[in-house]
């Protein structure tokens, strides 16, 4: 169990990310070795997870493999453990959270095998340095993750602690609000890059417009988290992790984007999108203004450049009743066809029947979870004449 040398990293997403995920990686010089149900395999260094974990916008959690075995019950697991040197990884005075993912018939309740993997860790650390680490569920220390699958087991150190998908910018969370790293997937699968138009109409607390700032603007996303699970480990070298967050603020340039609208007809959501926005610097990049989506303005698309529209309406799964949304996603259709001809539409939905009513074939379909619900984020070329179209077949799924 050595945590400074290469070692195997398994970076998590949710399912549908896996693709965006892995270019990201890739751009970070980290090269994906395989999929699996929840992620992709790497080889890597704790080096290279305190990059993944500033810069990744579509991962869940950046996880170091310490240790593989088998174990059939959980006071196997205990016993597999406690021998490892946890002592060169959590000091005596720290704290420690386990968390575990576990499909073993000797375990009703997963938190009984995080308790085994806490009493295994600490009880040997008491045993060195004559005093056990405290532990709770608060993630402000080391955490480990257990996965744990009939008889194979492995444990991470994970070095996110807290998901990814937290920011940090989230002051006022609205209704329903969509997952940073999810809103960041579905601006990758429209091809944004930050260059041209990008309006946001029905933009609820704000996260599409934000992540769509901070990728025109080239900011880093773990740049507001003050927490990761990696500064907490024995050795941490806190000198290297200053200077890649250095680095990152050097990057960071005005926004590249012509402009950057977000609209909504709920004062509530505006303001709770401004707050937002503000808290992860990007206020002075985004245009707020108080709306139905019908009367937004739609600028001269940029030349040259991909001009996105995208939006997340409700689709009745939580928060809307459908018989009332199917005039929303009509109108939404008509909006798209008559007014936003030279961009790219796309809403983001989990109800196929709504997207129906959109009255527009889709140039791509890119299914992701939301949850779990099964959603796709329906793509539209929208060509001048588009209004001409009638084809109502968005998803044929």
């Amino acid at each position: 169990m050595d945590i400074h040398n290469k070692g195997k990293i398994f970076v998590t997403c949710a399912r549908g990310l896996q693709p965006f995920l892995a270019d990201e990686m890739r751009a970070l010089g980290v090269k994906p070795e395989a999929e699996q149900p929840g992620g992709l395999l790497a080889n890597g260094t704790l080096a290279d997870c305190m990059r993944l974990n500033l810069w990744l916008r579509t991962a869940h959690r950046v996880l170091f493999q310490l240790h593989r075995f088998q174990a059939t019950n959980p006071d196997e697991l205990f016993n597999q453990l406690l021998p490892l040197h946890w002592e060169d990884i959590i000091a005596e005075d720290g704290y420690l959270s386990v968390e575990s993912s576990v499909d073993n018939k000797s375990v009703r309740d997963s938190r009984f095998a995080n308790v085994r993997v806490k009493d295994a860790v600490v009880d040997r650390i008491a045993e060195v340095k004559g005093r056990r680490p405290d532990s709770g569920p608060d993630k402000t220390g080391v955490v480990l993750f257990l996965h744990w699958k009939h008889r194979d087991a492995t444990l991470y150190l994970d070095t996110s602690g807290t998901p990814l998908s937290m920011r940090g910018y989230r002051l006022q969370p609205h209704k329903a609000p969509m997952r940073e790293t999810l809103a960041a997937a579905c601006l990758l699968a429209a091809n944004y890059n930050g260059k041209g138009m990008l309006l946001n109409p029905m933009c609820g607390s704000g996260t599409l417009a934000i992540e769509g700032a901070l990728i025109a603007t080239g900011t880093a996303p773990g740049l507001f988290r003050s927490n990761f699970g990696f500064q907490h480990v024995l050795g941490h070298d806190e000198g290297s992790w200053e200077a890649l967050r250095t680095e990152a603020r050097s990057k960071m340039r005005p926004t590249t984007a012509q402009r950057i609208i977000a609209t909504d007809n709920d004062p509530a959501a505006i303001a709770a999108a401004r707050d937002n926005a503000a808290e992860a610097g990007m206020a002075e990049c985004i245009e707020f203004d108080i709306c139905d989506f019908r009367e937004s303005s739609v600028p001269e698309p940029a030349k040259r450049a991909l001009n996105l529209l995208i939006c997340n309406p409700e689709y009745g799964k939580r928060m809307g009743d459908e018989a009332k949304l199917e005039e929303t996603y009509k109108a939404l259709g008509d909006f798209l066809k008559q007014h936003c001809q030279g961009y790219m539409g796309g809403i983001f939905t989990g109800n196929m029947k709504l997207a129906k009513r959109i009255g527009l074939r889709t140039a791509k379909r890119v299914p992701l979870m939301n949850g779990p619900i099964d959603c796709r984020l329906l793509l539209f070329e929208l060509y001048a004449g588009t209004r001409k179209q009638k084809e109502p077949n968005p998803d044929s799924q």
